[in-house]
């Protein structure tokens, strides 16, 4: 056999966390090298360990899963990621893989689904829960997300304002530009984005860590 799959568990519930390592250690070929309770300390500790697989929850204190990824991604690029979270939103799915993240795993989803993830992630390969690759979001393996066009800096600006509850008027007011260019920079960064509506804005914003993050 060989050697065990080194892994970094984040999560900041620590009964959740303790249930996990439980689990996956009961697995011979998983190894626990390293737990955190939020995204900060997953980055600090697996830039100082380097574990095979980080796996992450989305939603932790400090920083969030994909800033997490993210950053993690940027520092130690050979770290596969797995996000382990309860959101099965499109959005969620598309930036975590885009971030470059190799796996995402549904909470609600059996156990066997996080650990087809990580052996994939370990492997070098990517893996999406059964659940979602069922309703045809993404697909298992290696295939590639669609390369996006880029979000400029003002679009940017103006989904932010958007999804904190202000109207064109004052969006336009904010940043000294005219209705119709904010209805322009609205409709792009949206169409780039691909989201639908004011609740998709809304829950990039918050994965995005735009509504509570200082």
């Amino acid at each position: 056999m060989g050697k065990a799959i080194r892994v970094l568990l984040a999560e900041d519930h620590e009964t959740v966390r303790d249930g996990l390592k439980l689990l996956l250690q009961s697995q011979s070929d998983i190894e626990i090298v390293a737990e955190a309770a939020d995204g900060q300390e997953a980055v600090e500790r697996a830039e100082a360990i380097k574990p095979q697989v980080v796996v992450l929850d989305l939603s932790m204190p400090r920083m969030n899963g994909l800033a997490a990824t993210r950053a993690l991604k940027q520092t130690v690029p050979e770290i596969a990621v797995v996000a382990l979270t309860r959101h099965d939103d499109e959005a969620y799915v598309k930036e975590l893989l885009g971030a470059g993240a190799a796996g995402y795993v549904l909470k609600q989803s059996s156990f066997t689904e996080l650990l087809r993830a990580i052996r994939a992630a370990a492997a070098g390969n990517r893996y999406l829960d059964a659940a979602l690759a069922s309703r045809g979001k993404e697909g298992h393996g290696r295939r590639q997300l669609p390369t996006r066009p880029a979000v400029t800096e003002r679009e940017t600006q103006v989904l932010r304002l958007m999804a904190v509850g202000h109207s064109n008027k004052e969006i336009a007011d904010q940043l000294s530009i005219s209705i119709k260019t904010v209805e322009v920079h609205k409709a792009n960064a949206m169409r780039k984005l691909e989201l639908r509506g004011r609740i998709d804005v809304v829950r990039y914003a918050l994965l995005n860590g735009w509504l509570h993050e200082p």
